[in-house]
């Protein structure tokens, strides 16, 4: 299924053909969000045919369990469009007040590997650009794109699992394309807001870019939140109530952590790589922004690592338990062997066949090994009781 909205000069179409993408995307002042949802073949040869999308990207598109990651296709230098440059060139320069020459600096620093080097570069407005920097970012933004996937996560109280769904994204200039499976809200939300009427996501790509990046960032929150809860409720099960049963269910939450763990970090680097500004797409004042989801994926990422110790804490003291349980029913059944051995070898003395044997010919003979038998087993205990062995 798909759903076109195309925005021009602030008004929205959705009755458009998608034969009219072509015309739509060289329009100026259009923007154009192209949702697939469960694509077909006829899906990719339109991916491939109207936007000009590599197979690469499309393939890994159509696929449900693709790895989180973001690549960049169709740099200017860019002649294949493999996203491999062919004869990399030197972006304009530009002078500083002093008259000296200074790179373009773009948020894109290479020798930049940690978001807090990337916080100390200098952002240069937009209007400070010369105009053969703004024709070059120009010219870079129109024949180029990333491919980025990215997930969806969601709590499933009735099955007690975390449900992941992917959504592949071909971010250009003016078009916005998600390939999914399956019905996302996030999407729809997002479109909806976008829609609405004096809507704070204007008309820039950008904007829809952060905006949908960040509301399924925003419900990995609740999620955490849903994961605390449910390792309070086994913590008590496991400690109160030493219910055995739920040690699969804490198993089968450390799985569903440790795929989301490996889920969040990949699209930390994906932020990090679209916040390097590597094509033009993204304006420098929508880097405050995807630094915020930045932030934002950070936190969740150590929130899945407190909640997976947490459970492994719980499974360690769990098993501790277990051991200190066998070793107390191991006591116990020590010691009622010691009594009735104890108790088997009055009776194996009295069961001797000898003729002449003391106490024999006595009326309370039978009583008297019964009561031997009593005491021993009661000295015992009281000894036993001492040592603080029972």
């Amino acid at each position: 299924m798909r759903t076109l909205v195309v925005s021009h000069a602030g008004k929205f179409q959705t009755q458009l053909p998608h034969e009219a993408i072509d015309v739509a995307l060289k329009e100026p002042n259009t923007i154009l969000w192209l949702d697939i949802t469960d694509p077909t073949p006829e899906d990719q040869i339109l991916l491939r045919e109207e936007f000009g999308f590599h197979p690469l990207a499309i393939e890994d598109a159509v696929r449900a369990h693709e790895r989180p990651k973001v690549d960049a296709y169709g740099l200017p230098w860019d002649d294949d469009g493999d996203g491999v440059p062919d004869a990399p060139v030197e972006p304009p320069r530009q002078s500083d007040r002093s008259g000296a020459e200074m790179s373009e600096p773009s948020f894109a620093a290479e020798d930049a590997e940690t978001t807090d080097e990337l916080a100390e570069m200098v952002l240069l407005p937009l209007e400070s650009l010369t105009p053969a920097e703004v024709e070059y970012e120009a010219e870079a933004g129109r024949n180029s794109y990333y491919f980025v996937v990215f997930y969806a996560a969601a709590y499933n109280a009735e099955e007690d699992h975390i449900e992941a769904h992917a959504i592949s994204m071909f971010i250009g200039a003016n078009y916005l394309v998600t390939v999914h499976t399956g019905a996302v809200s996030h999407i729809a939300d997002t479109i909806a807001r976008w829609r609405a009427l004096r809507s704070p996501l204007g008309h820039r790509i950008s904007a829809l870019v952060h905006a949908l990046l960040d509301a399924m960032v925003d419900d990995y929150f609740p999620l955490m939140d849903q994961v605390a809860d449910r390792v309070e409720e086994l913590e008590d099960v496991i400690f109160v109530e030493f219910d055995e049963g739920s040690i699969q269910t804490m198993f089968r939450l450390k799985k569903d952590l440790l795929s989301m763990r490996r889920i969040v970090a990949p699209e930390r680097d994906v932020l990090n790589v679209l916040l390097r500004r590597q094509l033009p797409i993204f304006a420098l004042e929508d880097m405050a922004y995807l630094q915020d989801v930045y932030d934002h994926i950070v936190r969740v990422t150590d929130s899945i690592d407190t909640y997976r110790d947490l459970l492994s804490s719980a499974l360690d003291s769990y098993l501790s338990l277990q051991g200190n349980k066998l070793n107390q029913i191991m006591k116990t059944l020590t010691i009622a062997s010691i009594i009735l051995m104890t108790a088997a070898l009055i009776t194996g003395f009295y069961g001797q066949n000898f003729k002449f044997f003391p106490s024999m010919d006595w009326r309370i003979g039978s009583f008297w090994s019964l009561i031997l038998i009593a005491g021993a087993t009661l000295a015992l205990v009281v000894y036993f009781g001492r040592k603080k062995w029972l």
